[in-house]
């Protein structure tokens, strides 16, 4: 805030300067000190000898430049400040009719953080407790959507289908500014898909989360921090991608005058059509491992999807000490996936047409309030927020004759739902002395979840579809979590810092299930303790400890016991009697910053999942289900396998290699050891690695090339080994218009059209090995405009708005 206030002072300042009669001309320009690049909104204040205000100013341009008219020639010194780097006073010197003092260096400011030394915000920021990717930084990801931002973020790792795992764990908690959406209940590869990255301004990813924080998310925590502007004025950005394969456009808009400030914006996206070859084989055996039956299936389907998401937000300072924020938005995404195949079985063919649809939009909201105390880093919290979604999913398949005619069997089914969800937080912060803090809060959530889910069977002798009650489903799930939480930072021995905390959550749910009348979810306590133990090195070095205990609560989904019969010899089902996941997260990191720019962070991980959740298949000659009996089929139900163990490394890495070229790797590497518990069976063991390598380089002030590639291993699950992945990508930006416009071209492996994915699944009595080739190849081009000014007010003027009083104290 002090820099806004100067920034407000050299504004009017200079205003006043050129008012007057010239009598100098002052020039110069402000650098970084390692890259030699220009520093935009630079602030210089120029004093006269003795002086104890500043006589003029100026803010320097997209070049780094300033000019000064009107001061008298005499002896000045100049203060200059740019936000994360040091200040520096030039001077005194003699101002003559003409003085040029060319460029003068500003170094990059070293800050302390909860006790963790780190540079002026980069490209990624290693905190205490988080990482943070500062999505602004990264010139070529602005055509993309939020999961191509993921695939670069540091120990994240994103598959082909947009399924997103946290160093090889994919319980993920996704929030967006901090809160929770119903829109990343739904369904989460769509949901990122419909996030410009346009409209994201960093992604925080939380491995050893605190105690204030919610305890979901065996695998951490990954917080999506929007675009918003502090600055007064009125400014805002227009972005627009087309392509091959993925299409979004995004606007912004931002105001601030005074003691008020609002944004809005409006994005939307679309994954244009795409084939997609699919291929099966299914060998089910006797007890005496004869082969008694062959399924495959070949075919295509045709997948688009499309959406978009908006909302306006408001920003009221009641006085110094005051806040209040308020926002709305409102989501709609959804994905259409048809295509027939031929299934053949036992040498009998037959045609399979299938055709599914999935919708679903939310409105979300929050209120909060924060006030600030006349001691530092007092405050309190206070907000509520909450979520309004509906969806609908659709399916029908029919089955006929090679030639298509003849259909013997077929089923349709609609499923409407609402999802509600409330919460309420309090959170308060005290410092004890001036290193020894304490935290403490609540919160509660309540949720309400209802669906209907009619489906109707082909009658072959009267050729409808009449309303089959034994596959029909409906549900009401209501979840009340009541948690509180107290947590604590303070140095240990003077050479330690600790923060430490417990979470206690009381899980309450009622569920009725139409297929399952009677069950009973019996309500559990969870107590998460955390605690992270620093110590900051010489050199920008910091070495870290970290754990904490997490949980994974079954979704409605996962508990429904209701069948998905859309395909008829691979039946889904949820399974009531499931437990949460817990997890036990153990974290040993080394970072260390680099002066001339670059960054090294090294995590040692071990992570087990007790009650581990994952998707079990169990092959059945003969399935019935109603009044229908289903042959040669294969049912897949969620169920708690026993415990998961990963044992890994991840490393970071950046380096400057010229003031042009700057390279960075991404390393992960684990090993995965699966007990299977009540299910039997050996235990599963694997060595799973992920690496990315990302170059980029400045051509010229206004041009940038990059070259992104990345790879993930093979892995092995309890039944079966999923297949590899690599992709890459090239991009260049040009900006333009004083750095307010931008051109950029981006392709997705331009010379392959498909990436393969092989898989093989076994279990007691079968063994299936499929084989998707999915269209990946892809070309866009963006174009992005910045507009409107920035605008600033002295200290003074913002007292005398409050009448000269400080109403908060």
């Amino acid at each position: 805030m002090k820099q806004l206030f100067t920034f407000f002072v050299l504004l009017i300042g200079t205003r006043a300067a050129m008012a007057q009669d010239p009598a100098t001309h002052l020039t110069g320009r402000i650098v970084d000190s390692v890259t030699g690049q220009p520093l935009e909104y630079a602030t210089i204040s120029v004093f006269r000898q003795k002086g104890a205000k500043p006589a003029t100013g100026a803010i320097t341009g997209n070049k780094g430049t300033f000019s000064l008219d009107g001061l008298a020639p005499g002896k000045y010194t100049l203060t200059l400040e740019c936000i994360g780097y040091e200040t520096k006073v030039v001077g005194p010197f003699d101002l003559a009719d003409k003085t040029a003092l060319g460029d003068l260096v500003l170094s990059k400011k070293v800050v302390e953080v909860q006790g963790v030394t780190i540079r002026a915000p980069g490209l990624v920021e290693n905190k205490l407790d988080k990482l943070v990717y500062n999505v602004e930084k990264d010139v070529t990801s602005i055509g993309g959507v939020a999961t191509d931002v993921l695939k670069k973020v540091p120990m994240v790792s994103v598959d082909i289908d947009g399924n997103v795992d946290i160093m090889g764990n994919s319980n993920i908690l996704f929030l967006i500014n901090g809160k929770p959406s119903s829109i990343f209940g739904n369904n989460l590869a769509d949901a990122l898909q419909t996030i410009p990255a346009s409209q994201i301004k960093s992604i925080e990813v939380i491995t050893s989360p605190g105690a204030k924080y919610d305890a979901e998310g065996t695998g951490g925590i990954i917080n999506i921090i929007l675009k918003d502007n502090k600055l007064k004025g009125i400014n805002g950005n227009i972005s627009l991608t087309g392509g091959s394969r993925l299409e979004n456009g995004s606007f912004n808009l931002n105001a601030r005058t005074g003691h008020f400030g609002m944004n809005a914006f409006f994005s939307g996206n679309a994954q244009l059509a795409s084939t997609t070859l699919n291929s099966s084989t299914r060998t089910s055996y006797d007890s005496t491992g004869n082969v008694i039956g062959t399924l495959t299936q070949n075919g295509s389907s045709s997948f688009y999807r499309n959406g978009f998401e908006s909302g306006v937000g408001a920003e009221w300072d009641i006085n110094k000490r005051n806040t209040l924020n308020a926002s709305l938005g409102f989501d709609n995404f959804g994905n259409h996936n048809n295509g027939p195949y031929i299934q053949g079985q036992n040498d009998t063919l037959s045609l399979v047409n299938s055709v599914s649809q999935f919708r679903a939009h939310s409105v979300d909201w929050q209120l909060s309030y924060k006030k600030t105390f006349a001691r530092d880093e007092q405050e309190l919290d206070i907000s509520a927020d909450g979520s309004e979604g509906n969806n609908k999913s659709s399916y029908t398949q029919s089955q006929s004759l090679p030639s298509g005619d003849s259909t013997f069997a077929g089923s349709q089914g609609v499923s409407t739902g609402q999802d509600h969800e409330a919460n309420l937080r309090v959170d308060y912060t005290q410092p004890l002395t001036d290193k020894i803090k304490l935290e403490t809060g609540g919160r509660i959530q309540l949720r309400r979840i209802t669906s209907n889910s009619p489906v109707y069977t082909f009658d072959p002798t009267s050729h409808l579809y009449p309303y089959d009650t034994s596959q029909s489903n409906s549900l009401t799930y209501d979840r009340r979590v009541y948690a509180g939480y107290v947590s604590m930072n303070f140095p240990l021995f003077h050479w330690l810092d600790v923060k430490s905390g417990l979470r206690y959550e009381r899980t309450e749910t009622d569920a009725t299930f139409s297929q399952a009348p009677g069950t009973n979810i019996p309500g559990y306590n969870t107590w998460a303790p955390s605690i992270i133990i620093s110590h900051t090195f010489a050199g920008e070095q910091t070495l870290k400890l970290g754990y904490s205990k997490r949980i994974e609560r079954p979704g409605y989904r996962s508990l429904n016991p209701y069948v998905n019969a859309s395909d008829p010899k691979n039946l889904t089902r949820g399974n009531p009697f499931l437990q949460p996941e817990i997890g036990n997260n153990f974290d040993l990191t080394y970072s260390k910053s680099f002066t001339s720019g670059g960054e090294l962070n090294v995590a040692l991980f071990y992570r087990r999942s007790d009650h581990d959740i994952q998707p079990f298949i169990v092959y059945y000659p003969s399935f019935v289900l109603g009044d229908s009996t289903y042959t040669d089929v294969s049912v897949s139900t969620p169920e708690n396998v026993g415990s998961e163990n990963n044992y890994g490394v991840n490393i970071f890495g950046s380096a400057p290699i010229t003031k042009k070229l700057n390279l960075r790797s991404n390393i992960s590497s684990f090993y995965r050891y699966i007990t299977t518990g009540t299910l039997g069976g050996e235990a599963i063991r694997s060595f799973n690695y992920r690496i990315n390598i990302n170059a980029t380089y400045q051509v010229a002030p206004t041009l940038v090339m990059e070259f992104f590639g990345n790879f993930n291993s093979a892995r092995n699950e309890i039944q079966g080994r999923y297949p590899s992945f690599i992709s890459y990508n090239f991009a260049a930006r040009k900006q333009f218009w004083n750095k307010k416009a931008s051109i950029a071209i981006t392709t997705t492996n331009p010379f392959e059209k498909y990436v393969n994915q092989a898989t093989v699944v076994s279990g007691s009595n079968f063994t299936l090995n499929s084989l998707r080739q999915v269209p990946y190849r892809s070309f866009g081009l963006n174009f992005t405009y910045k507009f409107g000014k920035l605008e600033f007010k002295k200290d003074k003027e913002q007292n005398q708005d409050n009448g000269g009083q400080d109403l908060g104290q």
